[in-house]
């Protein structure tokens, strides 16, 4: 019997100006936040603090950890993209919340390579340039961010 083990592209699969479009999405709990926010020392009032946030304008009400939805962000794309691919995550860049997460938001991501070239000094590597979206069930733009990343070719 054939068996079909789920994994992200190898660099050779990886195509450019394409929309990867990552489901299913992530419904954002209170809970989410709150441990996030603490597992990361991050005492941000307006992450933690009802009263306090409630009394701060424009939004009124606690806001989700920016570095949460970054990395939810991220995470959202492994399934389809890098799972099992991946040798490291080289740097990011023009990372950016136009709009805040609130508890009870969901989140969904997209992808779209921008760039690829083999590695110069890594043979059977190659370097993918990712460059992330994530939007609110709105389709409001809540995060976006570059990713460049060193991804294994298939092997021969």
């Amino acid at each position: 019997m054939r068996k079909v083990e789920q994994r992200g592209l190898w660099f050779e699969e990886f195509e450019t100006e394409v929309v990867y479009q990552h489901r299913p999405g992530r419904t954002i709990t209170e809970a989410d936040n709150v441990l996030f926010t603490t597992l990361t020392m991050n005492t941000q009032a307006l992450h933690l603090d009802a009263a306090f946030a409630a009394d701060q304008p424009p939004f009124n009400q606690r806001l989700v950890n920016s570095m949460f939805t970054l990395s939810t962000l991220v995470g959202l794309s492994v399934a389809q993209l890098t799972q099992g691919t991946l040798v490291a995550n080289l740097g990011f860049s023009d990372i950016s919340f136009p709009k805040p997460l609130f508890h009870g938001d969901t989140m969904y991501a997209e992808t779209v390579v921008t760039a690829k070239r083999e590695s110069k000094s890594r043979p059977g590597e190659g370097v993918v340039t990712l460059v992330h979206t994530a939007r609110n069930q709105h389709g409001e733009v809540v995060a976006t961010a570059t990713r460049s990343t060193l991804v294994r070719k298939r092997p021969a």
